[in-house]
């Protein structure tokens, strides 16, 4: 009965020992830290690896997360520097840098972040009017960054951005704004529609315009060509009737050579004279040529006249 329960006690004292020991030994995940103290006061900041603690006299006080971390603060109420009251909510994005101050630097560090946002962003705020802040989200973030850096550097916080996720003014000023835009976009349609017409107007133009040259030219062409064609006419009446002339000219040559080589007198000759003044005395001449001898022409159409009345 002794031997056994020797035994037990052992065995317990074992199992005290390896669970005491097992509990002593402390694995830091990548991106941790562990804050040790021996007897409440800070001993060391373990980080990532194997560790071994002391028991009884040493603790694991807190664990640290040293990745980035988001925070996503409720909306605000803030006025503007023409009082004009707006809730603006935020989100800062951190980083813990030293786990020790992060650790004893200040209780409730999260909250103690919402806060100091909080006045931070209302102190930038009030020296804003409404139309600047609403315009100006890229200058809030970087001044409330700076900020939030400077106060926070105590605790072990580095902040690397903040964010303004909604600006939200007043539902009457939201309202106005509503109609001041839809106002703009009314004004820029016009304008584009009005764009549209003018220079639809200008191609009617252009292309009127490129018409009427094109008729001008075609005009012109045809101008040209019947100015050559009547040239043409002309060139070849003109050709025509000298070379009727010429017909005529040689046909006379021709004909008073006949009447040489014939031997005819002067009697004759006279004769065709004659005929020539009955053919200009018709009316069709335009002009009557006197011959020299018009009197002998005289007394041969009266010998003539004689002849021809003895005939009868």
């Amino acid at each position: 009965m002794d031997r056994a329960v020797y035994i037990a006690v052992i065995v317990a004292i074992v199992v005290i020992i390896v669970c005491i020991a097992l509990s002593c030994i402390k694995i830091v995940p990548q991106a941790n830290a562990f804050i040790l103290e021996r007897l409440g006061a800070y001993q060391a900041t373990w980080s990532t690896g194997l560790h071994f603690k002391v028991p009884f006299i040493e603790r694991v006080a807190k664990k640290v997360n040293l990745k980035e971390q988001v925070v996503d603060f409720p909306p605000q109420p803030v006025i503007t520097k023409d009082n004009v009251t707006m809730r603006i909510d935020t989100v800062v994005f951190f980083q813990i840098t030293d786990p020790k101050l992060f650790a004893y630097g200040v209780e409730s560090p999260i909250m103690a972040i919402e806060n100091l946002t909080a006045t931070t962003l209302r102190n930038i705020i009030g020296d804003m009017e409404l139309d600047e802040t609403l315009t100006s989200r890229e200058i809030i973030n970087t001044k409330m960054r700076a900020a939030l850096d400077i106060a926070t550097d105590p605790w072990g916080i580095k902040v690397n951005r903040v964010e303004l996720k909604n600006i939200m003014p007043p539902a009457a000023i939201q309202e106005a704004m509503e109609k001041q835009m839809k106002a703009e976009r009314e004004r820029r349609e016009s304008i584009l529609i009005a764009e549209g017409e003018k220079k639809s107007t200008i191609l009617v133009a252009e292309g009127k315009k490129a018409s009427a040259i094109l008729d001008a030219e075609a005009e012109k062409q045809a101008a040209i060509l019947r100015a050559e064609a009547q040239k043409e006419k002309m060139i070849r009446e003109a050709e025509g009737e000298a070379e009727a002339i010429l017909k005529v000219q040689q046909a006379n040559a021709d004909g008073i050579r006949f009447l040489k080589e014939a031997g005819a007198d002067e009697s004759v000759l006279t004769l065709k004279s004659l005929e020539a003044l009955q053919q200009m005395a018709d009316g069709k001449a335009t002009k009557i040529v006197v011959p020299s001898n018009l009197q002998g022409v005289a007394g041969l159409a009266t010998t003539l006249g004689e002849i021809l009345r003895d005939g009868k």
